[in-house]
């Protein structure tokens, strides 16, 4: 397994070694899931510059520059000696096949995962179907069925040609600490605010009085920002919204990066109905049919207790669930409650529960359960689920980050009906029914649905403007050091 940075690297650092990179070095990387096997296609002049043309375009994909571009590629392919010529058709189609094993599976062999990250991507083995393209005249074909087929990364694809755009035209200033600005304010910072905001298309009206008010045109631009950045839309201008301001137009581009990376781990079809959890935004939504249905706020892992990354089915719906504890959560939190207030597992209706091995606690269904009253199951190694929960004030906040690792739901009576909903003898007041009366029931989903746990700090908003959230478990970072320590150690 290779090793990566354990200390964080600055954004310049990881610019350089991203965005920059070493051509050559990756160049020669086999990709984490493609094949050795060299392919015998014969490749016709036309399909020559195709192939040449499409690596040269692997930067508009999020790659470095030169990235799957060997050194010495374009003198061996315009030699006019046939076997120098030959030979660099033969390293043409080695880089052309790392290149689509990259875009399609990623960069990242499947040892190189944090064992949080649960999502893998299935095998890839691209060169029987670059050999039935070349023989079939169809590259520009294969070539467009490489990347991704969700609107979400092509959305990605077209905000990191802007945000580079933006670098490329020296990107945007820093605006100065100061007082918390709010509506009505007279400030010399409001003329620069106004301009940053123009830098990603939040142009402000010019006002006819004091170019220092903070007039209701500027403060409607900061709080379509803040919408855009997962803050408070209140239009002040305090600490996290001026922090937000200025964070570097690199790291936009670094953070736009790396979800496209994580939208290639995923498989090349969802079905049309799905649960999506957002876990860095911490908002789940329900599709039927492809098309939004619900949507409500959840509170995940809080830094330290992640909620992991996963894809399965749910299978049941739990109602008044009781609450078997986890052993590390007993011993860190609840054992140590106890030990320093006798009463405590008494008040929170918590028992001591013997077993072979030894015991373990377990918290009875009710109004004192931490999964409130209705849980929903689904496979998985990590021992996670959704829940609702006794202590709603989570959900009225920005940052929602709280449980540990399992997701709460603002909305669970409304979700569980929309998966009943096919089940007859299931409607709203026969949950409510069942609820009420206290005790604990499993019920089987007749058509159990896929929930697809992820994690995407930057995205497209309804309006298609780019929306990025915070990176409250480090992981852009760590995916972003992880590819290159994949491309220093095997250069």
């Amino acid at each position: 397994m290779m090793t990566f940075v354990s200390r964080p690297m600055s954004a310049l650092a990881l610019i350089l070694a991203i965005t920059v990179g070493s051509g050559a070095g990756l160049a020669q990387t086999p990709a984490p899931s493609a094949s050795a096997a060299p392919t015998s296609a014969t490749l016709k002049p036309e399909q020559v510059a195709l192939l040449r043309q499409a690596l040269a375009q692997a930067p508009a994909q999020g790659f470095p520059d030169q990235a799957f571009t060997p050194p010495g590629l374009d003198a061996l392919l315009q030699s006019p000696n046939p076997a120098v010529k030959q030979k660099g058709e033969a390293v043409l189609k080695a880089a052309v096949l790392r290149y689509a094993a990259a875009l399609h599976s990623g960069r990242l062999a499947n040892a190189d995962f944090d064992d949080e990250w649960g999502m893998r991507p299935a095998a890839f083995n691209p060169g029987p179907d670059f050999d039935a393209a070349v023989a079939a005249n169809k590259l520009p074909e294969w070539l467009a069925s490489l990347p991704p087929a969700y609107a979400g990364y092509q959305q990605l694809v077209r905000g990191l040609a802007d945000y580079r755009a933006i670098a490329a035209k020296g990107g945007w200033q820093s605006l100065p600490g100061g007082p918390v600005l709010k509506p009505g304010a007279t400030d010399a910072r409001v003329p620069a605010l106004r301009a940053r905001l123009g830098v990603e298309g939040i142009v402000i009206p010019a006002g006819a009085g004091d170019p220092n008010l903070y007039d209701s045109a500027t403060v409607d631009g900061v709080k379509t920002f803040q919408a855009r950045h997962g803050l408070m839309a209140d239009g002040e201008l305090g600490k996290p919204t001026l922090a937000a301001l200025n964070m570097p137009v690199g790291q936009r581009v670094l953070q736009i990066m790396a979800n496209m990376e994580r939208w290639r781990w995923l498989s090349e079809s969802l079905p049309a109905d799905r649960i999506q959890v957002n876990i860095a935004a911490a908002v789940l939504t329900l599709y039927k049919a492809d098309q939004p249905v619900l949507s409500m706020r959840t509170a995940s892992g809080k830094p330290g207790d992640h909620t992991p990354m996963l894809r399965s089915k749910i299978t049941s719906i739990v109602f008044n669930p009781p609450w078997n504890v986890p052993d590390s959560i007993a011993k860190k939190e609840l054992y140590p409650k106890q030990r320093s207030d006798p009463g405590y597992f008494e008040r929170e209706d918590i028992h001591v529960i013997k077993t072979a091995d030894g015991e373990r606690l377990q918290q009875a269904a009710g109004p004192k359960s931490s999964l409130g009253q209705i849980k929903f199951d689904f496979d998985n190694r990590y021992g996670v689920y959704l829940h609702d929960t006794p202590s709603r004030g989570a959900f009225a906040k920005q940052g929602r980050m709280v449980s540990h690792g399992c997701v709460r739901l603002e909305k669970p009576q409304d979700l569980a009906q929309q998966l009943l909903d096919g089940d007859g003898a299931w409607n709203a007041e026969l949950i409510k029914t069942t609820i009420d009366a206290t005790d604990t029931k499993r019920v089987p989903v007749a058509k159990p649905v896929t929930v697809l746990i992820f994690y995407w700090t930057a995205f497209a908003g309804a309006d298609g403007a780019m929306n990025f959230g915070k990176d409250p478990y480090d992981w852009d970072h760590e995916l972003l050091q992880r590819i290159a320590g994949t491309k220093s150690s095997n250069a």
